[in-house]
């Protein structure tokens, strides 16, 4: 049995293929970080960043306000529809009185 046939060596070998492969990764993880890094810094100095933030906040805002619009609708609809029954149950009693 040769050095290169026992399966100890073969397990080292595949162990060392996939710590390439993970050094690999991670340098590419690496570099998209620097480049991230990079292109947040060209925000910041340009001031895009805060107006990002402005329109974010005017968004929540103008969320929150829709939020609101849109429980006090549903809360009418709710009252509305709890008419409309009272009115066919009245409706169904009145024929069943003929």
């Amino acid at each position: 049995m040769s050095a290169d046939e026992r399966p100890e060596f073969r397990a080292l070998a595949d162990l060392e293929e996939t710590v390439h492969a993970v050094a690999d990764e991670l340098a590419a993880w690496r570099r998209r970080a620097h480049r991230a890094e990079n292109h947040q810094q060209e925000w910041e100095k340009s001031g895009a960043l805060v107006g990002e933030r402005e329109r974010i906040l005017s968004l929540e805002q103008e969320n929150g306000d829709l939020k609101a619009r849109l429980s006090q609708a549903r809360d009418r609809m709710e009252e509305l529809v709890a008419r409309l029954k009272f009115l066919e149950d009245q409706a169904a009693a009145e024929r069943a009185e003929q």
